[in-house]
């Protein structure tokens, strides 16, 4: 079967796939006056999200769900109930007690598309070219997350038709990976039934844990700034002037500005080398967090292009931390590793998301963001000190279970 269209139909799985991932994010505004939600629940709608996500991936680990179930039919069924879980809470949840546990749910399904399709996708590449393929995989994952808000800012539309929308969008995902989703001619052997203690024992070991840290660095960062963005230009005193809508501008610069760094991080990170590319990214990501609090009242022209560049630079260095884990780890648990990987870095989404609006709260918006600088500080020095290892092990194609 053509790699190309392999490629193609994975990415756009994790673009309509991921889509219902921040549809409650995107609607808040509407939930304030509808159930008189608080900036603790608006915290909850997606840090359920994200526990749930940790929650499902460590699941999926225990039980080998990966090796067990054919992959495209477990990125379809996942797709699926993610999608349910949203359609559910659109057309029957009134309150955010309820919202809360179904938002956990749609996280663990959610655990079952993205690490899936990291795995599919690494199925259909060759070490050459990873860089630039998990850029792609990422690319999709950035625009499928972002998608809500372009849903929610065109037409205004009522919070229920946003989430129905973004629902829609996931159950075509999962027609789409029965359909045309298929296991490449690179995936890695099953590990041993033993390989679970590796998510530890790799710590010990000097590259995956610098690799590692870069990634819990840039996690720190990244789900804050996606969730919080909006409130962030909404405080702005130009948010009238920007393009459209502050939901349109989270769009254009998170989600278009984001697809152009990871595509850019891919083809870096083959050029340049994992470290160098992603040391670049982060130093540009945290410079941006720390001169944040000077756009807060720039231009509308400004503030836009300010954004674009973070949206592009926080997420560029994401498929490059996977890639450098399963050239560094060892080769007979790059799943394990891959999963324990992205199962802390998004248990830490969720103390970074909690923090940021009690910044917000306690100094305004126009310092929140200062929180986040020392995550891609910390990841900047854990990927200098990885690209000066004397050597890098020699790359095998990656599993991700």
């Amino acid at each position: 079967m053509n790699v190309g269209v392999q490629r193609g139909a994975i990415a756009a799985v994790q673009v309509l796939g991921l889509a219902v991932w921040f549809s409650m994010s995107a609607v808040v505004p509407s939930l304030r006056n509808d159930w008189g939600l608080t900036s603790t629940g608006a915290v909850w709608l997606t840090a359920s999200v994200q526990i749930g996500f940790v929650t499902g991936a460590l699941a999926s680990t225990a039980l080998n769900l990966a090796d067990r179930v054919p992959p495209q039919r477990l990125l379809a069924a996942s797709a699926a109930g993610a999608a349910a879980c949203t359609v559910v809470l659109a057309l029957f949840v009134g309150q955010y007690a309820i919202a809360v546990p179904l938002r956990f749910l749609t996280g663990m399904f959610l655990a079952g598309v993205y690490p899936i399709g990291m795995k599919l996708m690494a199925s259909w590449s060759g070490s050459a070219g990873r860089g630039k393929t998990m850029g792609v995989l990422i690319a999709a994952l950035t625009l499928g997350s972002t998608l809500p808000h372009l849903i929610a800012g065109v037409g205004s539309l009522p919070w229920r038709s946003v989430l129905l929308a973004a629902s829609a969008a996931g159950f075509l995902a999962s027609v789409v990976a029965l359909l045309l989703v298929r296991l490449g001619p690179h995936v890695a052997p099953a590990a041993p039934a033993r390989h679970a203690r590796y998510a530890l024992t790799m710590f010990t070991e000097h590259g995956p844990r610098l690799a590692n840290l870069g990634y819990f660095g840039h996690m720190w960062e990244l789900y804050a700034l996606w969730t919080w963005i909006p409130s962030f230009l909404s405080a702005t005193g130009t948010a009238d002037g920007l393009p459209g809508s502050v939901e349109i501008t989270v769009f254009l610069t998170m989600g278009i500005g984001g697809v152009i760094g990871c595509l850019l991080g891919g083809w870096g990170a083959d050029r340049f080398g994992r470290p160098a590319a992603a040391l670049v990214a982060l130093f540009l990501s945290g410079l941006c967090g720390l001169v944040s609090p000077f756009f807060f009242h720039a231009p509308p022209a400004l503030l836009l292009a300010f954004c674009a560049l973070w949206g592009a630079a926080v997420i560029a260095d994401s498929g490059v931390f996977s890639t450098s884990l399963s050239e560094v780890a060892d080769h007979r648990y790059i799943g394990t590793a891959l999963t324990a990987q992205t199962a802390i870095g998004f248990a830490l989404t969720v103390i970074s998301i909690q923090l940021t609006p009690v910044l917000a709260d306690a100094v305004g918006w126009r310092y929140a963001f200062l929180l986040l600088v020392p995550g891609p500080l910390a990841g900047a020095l854990a990927m200098h000190a990885l690209g000066n290892r004397p050597r890098l092990a020699v790359p095998v194609p990656p599993e991700t279970t």
